[in-house]
């Protein structure tokens, strides 16, 4: 067995560019084959959505792990630590434990270079991905709760076959890959729904809702449309945390909610729907959303001056992050800290974050995709009147703490890359 970390190493070195020629099951197939099929392995829970797809994912493990059952999460991408994408039982993996899937891929992998050709080695996150559902299988955990990267069909995830499909919200991102129109890109979202699996959808604008719904007769499959089925009732906030009363199915059920946001209580009540199709009774359902948590997601990093996180990375997260200050910070001073990847939708993005900030500062993260801050200020700087550029998050925090109060706020969003980066930065 190698050593922990020359087998993390070994899966970084097989980082590249997302390239949308690459996209396709056949290597992940093959690496199945090679691994003896963990991917039809019982109890996998597959989700698929533009928003909320993390916390939805969150809540559902938090919920299965209240009930007594034995959990696994794989979620993409990391904030800080490659470990993170892999969770036993609501914790980060070792470095020692991860090291004990990642070692059967690399075999795995090279057979199928060897016997293939060069061209048929799997990629990255195909890699990864691999390697959770190997280790899910040898921790032999009841529920492996799967996140799909990017888009459904030629996920790298898509392999699986699921327990319960679920669906959060579908909307634009990622339009390199999926392009424009809401109807294409739930098709290629609705793929994760199979034939023998249950289906939940979250709540959806019409025409992607149509698309799904019509994906779940074709392969016969049985769908809870949560729009329709559950409501939440009497909403109400404290301090940006927000309680109601989830009725579905003849259930009224108490909901406190530990992830900040009132775009938290949508997620929630598909979460709610799929842990109710899978047996969970109401109280561990109540107790399981009540302890869920989820990094880099309107997380409170540090306090005075209050400093905030969130991935909002696509223009619904925009709107949730400019509706939750234009609530939350009433009264203070907003400095924004902004960066993303080059493939974003930044001036629609733009249009609803910079306006909630009195101050915006551009940077970037480190990684080969993130866009210059100087490529933004040309791009998106006319959406507000005070725009700065950084060239990192170290030096952009620095600008931001030195010019706030401390009864002001600093807010860093964008790309989760950047968000990891001010998470370490912060300590």
């Amino acid at each position: 067995m190698a050593l922990p970390s020359a087998s993390i190493r070994y899966l970084f070195s097989l980082l590249g560019a997302i390239r949308k020629e690459s996209f396709g099951l056949h290597r992940m197939e093959w690496l199945m084959d090679e691994l003896g099929r963990p991917d039809q392995a019982p109890g996998i829970v597959h989700i698929a959505g533009t928003n909320g797809k993390g916390s939805t994912a969150a809540m559902i493990e938090s919920g299965l792990r209240a009930s007594g059952h034995t959990t696994g999460l794989y979620t993409s991408p990391h904030l800080t630590r490659l470990n993170e994408r892999f969770a036993l039982n609501g914790l980060a993996v070792s470095d020692a434990v991860l090291a004990t899937a990642i070692e059967p891929v690399r075999r795995a992998n090279e057979h199928v270079v060897a016997t293939r050709g060069p061209s048929a080695h799997p990629t990255f996150f195909e890699s990864v991905t691999a390697a959770a559902l190997v280790l899910f299988c040898r921790e032999n955990v009841r529920y492996k709760i799967v996140e799909t990267g990017l888009g459904g069909r030629l996920d790298a995830s898509n392999v699986v076959r699921p327990e319960v499909s679920v669906l959060t919200r579908v909307q634009r991102d990622h339009e390199r890959y999926l392009g424009r129109d809401l109807a294409r890109i739930a098709a290629e979202k609705a793929d994760i729904v199979k034939p023998g699996c249950r289906a939940v959808i979250g709540l959806q604008e019409p025409s992607a809702l149509g698309v799904l719904l019509r994906r779940c007769e074709e392969v016969d499959v049985q769908a809870v449309d949560v729009g329709t089925e559950w409501q939440a009732c009497e909403a109400a906030s404290a301090a940006g945390y927000w309680r109601f009363e989830a009725r579905g199915c003849g259930k009224s059920i108490p909901i406190k909610l530990a992830l900040a946001g009132e775009h938290q209580i949508e997620n929630a009540l598909t979460a709610i729907a799929a842990l109710n199709v899978l047996g969970v009774d109401e109280e561990c359902i109540a107790s399981g959303l009540g302890l869920a948590k989820w990094p880099g997601r309107l997380e409170c990093a540090s306090r005075r001056p209050f400093v905030l996180l969130d991935a909002a990375h696509n223009p619904g997260g925009a709107r949730a992050l400019s509706k939750y200050l234009g609530r939350e910070a009433r009264g203070r001073k907003v400095t924004l800290i902004y960066g993303c990847s080059r493939d974003k939708a930044v001036d629609e993005i733009a249009a609803w974050m910079f306006p909630a900030a009195d101050r915006v500062i551009l940077t970037r993260s480190k990684v080969q995709r993130a866009a210059s801050p100087e490529a933004l200020r040309d791009a998106v700087g006319h959406h507000h009147p005070c725009v700065d550029i950084a060239p990192d998050i170290k030096e952009a925090l620095g600008i931001a703490r030195r010019e706030t109060s401390e009864e002001d706020w600093i807010v860093v969003a964008g790309s989760l890359f950047l968000v990891g980066e001010a998470r370490e930065a912060l300590g």
